[in-house]
């Protein structure tokens, strides 16, 4: 997997692609249908397949302040990418001077001469350049004249509706980690570096690894069975705090995961922890002895719903 900038040029081995084109943030089903298409396509006429994502999302430029939204890390989506079968990731900067960019020099001078590709396809409600003015049937009218061809993915539904990155935060958002898989086809995953913390879980027995959530969607506060996938690629099952610890001050926002029956030196390593099921909201106990019966407890569930799952 090659993965370039739009401000440097395109390697001239990726010239003539067929590129798939989107935020594609989570690479949810609908997203899969399009990169899967540009994939299909791109092998059918020789040509190498692209993936193109915005970095940072656009609602970033246009509301800096907007809470954290993302599903998912560049480093995460190269590799859902290059899973699909797609040859490359294009980070596509997203800043001010791409925002004011008129549909027609988007196709133009990003599309047909910096990228050189031969083929694009985006999903239907896809749109682009200055007041969102370009859309997929301005990428097939004005891309023809270029030689650029043009298809486009209808959306992909299920019993409930669209599959979006918005239902996907909702149920996120509401601690609902099964509708989140069905529609992301994995669990929702944060990768994040282990820090060192207060030290507290190792005194009580239940050490936590600390990980701060950055740039992520915030899932609902409260206890999650999780499973971590390490540094040496061992996926290991646990329990995980997700919110501003109560029971201690001052409050910081912090992913602890505890994973069962291991020992080892995580800090510093980045790992990634994937929510499998909701057990309980976030509290604050009497007493710390209180605190430790209740991690007990939501450990022996975390370990049968995960074994459930196996």
């Amino acid at each position: 997997m090659i993965r370039f900038d739009n401000r440097h040029p395109t390697p001239e081995s990726l010239r003539g692609a067929i590129l798939a084109l989107g935020n594609f943030d989570g690479f949810h089903r609908g997203h899969q249908a399009v990169v899967g298409e540009a994939i299909g396509w791109a092998r059918e006429a020789g040509r190498p397949a692209i993936v193109a994502t915005f970095d940072p999302h656009p609602v970033r430029l246009f509301k800096p302040d907007a809470e954290p939204f993302r599903l998912t890390t560049l480093d995460q989506r190269e590799e859902l990418f290059a899973q699909a079968g797609a040859d490359a990731m294009l980070v596509l900067h997203f800043d001010a001077a791409m925002a004011a960019m008129p549909a027609g020099d988007w196709i133009e001078h990003m599309l047909v001469r910096h990228l050189g590709a031969l083929g694009v396809v985006t999903g239907e409600d896809f749109t682009f350049g200055k007041g969102r003015g370009g859309n997929p049937y301005v990428l097939r009218e004005i891309g023809a004249r270029f030689g650029l061809s043009g298809r486009t993915v209808a959306a992909v539904s299920d019993g409930e509706g669209v599959i979006s990155s918005s239902r996907i935060r909702e149920a996120l958002k509401a601690g609902d980690c099964e509708t989140a898989a069905r529609l992301l086809t994995r669990p929702f995953a944060i990768r994040s570096t282990v820090l060192h913390g207060d030290k507290l879980g190792r005194v009580i027995g239940f050490p936590t690894a600390n990980l701060e959530m950055g740039a992520y969607l915030r899932p609902r506060y409260g206890v999650y069975a999780v499973t971590g996938r390490l540094p040496d690629g061992r996926v290991v099952p646990g329990a995980a705090n997700m919110g501003v610890r109560p029971q201690f001050e001052p409050p910081k926002e912090l992913l602890e995961p505890h994973f069962f029956d291991f020992s080892g030196d995580l800090y510093g390593r980045e790992i990634e922890v994937a929510f499998h099921r909701f057990l309980r909201p976030e509290a604050k106990f009497d007493s710390l002895d209180a605190l430790t019966v209740q991690i007990a407890a939501d450990c022996d569930r975390a370990r049968e719903l995960l074994a459930g799952l196996g």
